[in-house]
C-alpha cells in the first residue's frame, strides 16, 4: 500500500503555491462576475507569503499546512482567508503525529479540515460554496481506503471529484457571502471557492504523486 513521507511535504506545497499564482486572474475573473473579484488577489498574496517565508527552509507536510494555514487566517483579507486557514490547519493537526502518511490518514486530513470549516460555517453540499468541491473529494479518499485502493488509483479519482464538485456550483444558487443577495442571479457562474478549492486540491495530489513510495 502506497504512503507518502510527511518530511517530503515540501514539493507538495509548493505545488499548491504555484498553481494559485498561476490561476490568480482567472480566480479573480470568476469572483467578479458576482463577487468582490478579490479572491486571486488576496489567494495569490497569502500563498506567496508563505513562498516567500519558507521556501528556503525544510517542512514537512503538516507542519507546511499549519504555517500556511496561520498565514491565510491572519493576513489576507477577505472571508477566504480565515476559511481556508481553518480547513488547513485542521488537516495539519489531524496528521501531526504521523511519519508516514497512508490514503487512510489522508482521507482522515481531508475530513478533519472540512469539518473544522462546518464549525464556522454553516455551509453543506449544494449551497454553492468549496464544501461543493471539498466534500466529494473527501468522500473519493475514504471511500477509496476502505476499498483498500492506493494512491495511484485514488488521486486521479479525486481530482475529478473536485472539478465535478465545483463545476456543479455553476447551476446553484448562492447562499453564503456577497453573492447570496443577487439570489437567482448567482445561477450560472462558478463559486470562486469552490474553484479556487479544485485547483488546490488537484496541485495537492499531483504532489503527493511525486512523493509517494
Amino acid at each position: 500500500m502506497s504512503t507518502f513521507k510527511n518530511a517530503d511535504g515540501k514539493k507538495i506545497l509548493l505545488k499548491m503555491v504555484k498553481a494559485i499564482q498561476d490561476n490568480k486572474a482567472y480566480l479573480g475573473e470568476v469572483d467578479g462576475l458576482i463577487g468582490d473579484g478579490d479572491h486571486g488577489m488576496n489567494m495569490n498574496k497569502g500563498f506567496s507569503v508563505f513562498e516567500s517565508r519558507f521556501a528556503d527552509k525544510e517542512f514537512s507536510f503538516t507542519e507546511g499546512l499549519e504555517e500556511l494555514g496561520m498565514i491565510l487566517l491572519n493576513e489576507i483579507g477577505g472571508s477566504m482567508g480565515p476559511i481556508y486557514g481553518t480547513i488547513l490547519m485542521e488537516m495539519a493537526e489531524a496528521g501531526e503525529d504521523l511519519e508516514e502518511i497512508s490514503l487512510a490518514d489522508f482521507g482522515n486530513m481531508l475530513s478533519a479540515g472540512l469539518t473544522g470549516l462546518c464549525g464556522i460555517v454553516d455551509a453543506k453540499v449544494g449551497d454553492k460554496t468549496l464544501v461543493d468541491a471539498l466534500s466529494p473529494a473527501a468522500d473519493v479518499i475514504r471511500s477509496s481506503a476502505a476499498e483498500g485502493k492506493d494512491y495511484r488509483e485514488a488521486l486521479p479519482a479525486m481530482k475529478k471529484a473536485a472539478e465535478a464538485g465545483r463545476d456543479s456550483t455553476k447551476d446553484m444558487v448562492a447562499k453564503f457571502g456577497r453573492s447570496s443577495r443577487l439570489g437567482e442571479r448567482s445561477r450560472g457562474v462558478l463559486d470562486a471557492g469552490a474553484t479556487s478549492c479544485s485547483i488546490i486540491l488537484t496541485a495537492m495530489a499531483d504532489g503527493i504523486e511525486e512523493v509517494i513510495a
